[in-house]
């Protein structure tokens, strides 16, 4: 098992991302409001699998990888934080969009409700490589079974990820009015959460030189 510390930090990262604007949240944000709440939550039924998935992969690829390159950890971390900087300017860029400005989708069925958001995790580059940049930098080869260690992480991640999507599934239809009616609130939004990604890219970048 990881370290009380790493699991902490890390579920701080997990939460970081999971409430910066992506693909995952603009779907079930835009499907919740087109279809209802119902359909929200099928759809992160999907979303879940898509994470599940990724976690296997990960987890069994970077046993493999450690064993191999161990010395490639310091090229994670530094890829990590290049990309939490990246979603810090996509959240403040001049133009940027929240997640809860309404965007229209057409009314689908339950079962292609569940493979959309299968679909929408899988090809959801943010969710890619916080597994493959961010998960390796919380795994001490020495502390034990890597394998273990990332499938603990991984477990971290889904849980806080599911929690926190089923919350913007319940509350987006209030959440989307509130924001609509307040830009400047809007605005708030997008420049707290690239100001939280940003610091975690820095803490990442003085953890990598130790």
């Amino acid at each position: 098992m990881p370290e009380i510390s790493h699991l902490i930090a890390f579920a701080a990262v997990a939460l970081a991302i999971v409430l910066s604007p992506g693909p995952n949240m603009i779907y079930l944000v835009s499907r919740t409001i087109c279809q209802g709440r119902g359909a929200g939550m099928i759809s992160l039924g999907g979303v879940a699998l898509g994470f599940v998935f990724y976690m296997l992969c990960a987890a069994f690829g970077i046993t493999a990888f450690v064993l191999a390159v161990p010395f490639a950890y310091d090229a994670l971390r530094f890829a990590g934080a290049a990309y939490l900087l990246w979603l810090a300017w996509q959240a403040v860029r001049p133009g940027g969009r929240s997640a809860f400005e309404t965007r229209a989708l057409p009314r689908d069925g339950p079962h292609k409700l569940f493979a959309m958001g299968f679909v929408t995790n899988l090809l959801n580059p943010k969710i890619a490589v916080m597994y493959l940049s961010l998960l390796p930098q919380f795994i001490d080869p020495e502390a034990g079974s890597v394998l273990a260690q990332s499938l603990a992480l991984g477990s971290v991640q889904i849980v806080i990820s599911v929690a926190v999507n089923a919350g913007i599934v319940l509350a987006a239809g209030t959440v989307a009015g509130f924001l609509a009616a307040r830009p400047l609130w809007m605005r708030v939004q997008r420049w707290a959460m690239g100001t939280v990604l940003a610091a975690l890219a820095l803490s990442v970048l003085r953890d990598a030189r130790r």
